[in-house]
């Protein structure tokens, strides 16, 4: 893999570097397959393919939404595959980061499809139409990368953006799946003890 003009060029898939249970970073230093970063931006590559899957059932404002979602999490996947440097300067200018603008978007889309929707009376299922059901299991993902990314937060510095980004998507996408509930209408409600 080589960067061309700040983007990646693939020339083979396969290096067999990683033959060994090791794996590169951003930065070129080489760590286990199983660590916390590496298993963090794992979890966000999962919630990404996912949300894909979702996209393919999901129409109008959230597919587009999604569609932007998914370079979002990229960018996230770039921002925790890079260590930090120590010279904050440097960083700046080679680091891909979550920044604020990506979560305000993500909080104006969710606010926007909210407004829409009646309040909630009790807890919702995952399920209903089959986008719905997608980006639940999406949502269910993307708090498992959560997850990831704070266990990793306590053994290493993590962009707090990132973990802010990652903790509002699975708010959105909570939202967004209401939303392709025909707003909330066809929601699942859970019936606590109900099948007793």
């Amino acid at each position: 893999m080589a960067r061309v003009n700040g983007l990646v060029k693939l020339n083979k898939i396969y290096t067999r570097t990683g033959d060994d249970g090791s794996t590169g970073l951003s930065d070129g230093s080489r760590v286990s397959k199983d660590c916390f970063r590496v298993r963090a931006y794992g979890e966000v590559d999962e919630a990404n393919s996912a949300i894909g899957i979702a996209r393919l059932h999901a129409k109008g404002a959230v597919a587009q939404s999604l569609t932007r979602i998914q370079n979002d999490l990229f960018d996230l996947g770039a921002d925790l595959s890079t260590p930090e440097l120590e010279d904050a300067k440097e960083q700046k200018s080679k680091a891909l980061r979550i920044v604020q603008s990506q979560i305000d978007r993500l909080e104006a889309e969710l606010d926007s499809l909210n407004a829409d929707l009646a309040p909630l009376k009790t807890f919702v299922l995952p399920g209903g139409s089959k986008a719905a059901a997608h980006i639940h299991l999406a949502r269910a993902i993307t708090r498992r990368a959560e997850r990831e990314m704070v266990s990793m937060a306590r053994e290493e510095s993590v962009n707090p953006l990132a973990l802010k980004y990652i903790n509002r998507l699975s708010d959105y996408l909570f939202v967004a799946a209401r939303w392709c509930n025909d707003k909330g209408e066809a929601d699942v409600k859970w019936i606590p003890g109900g099948e007793r």
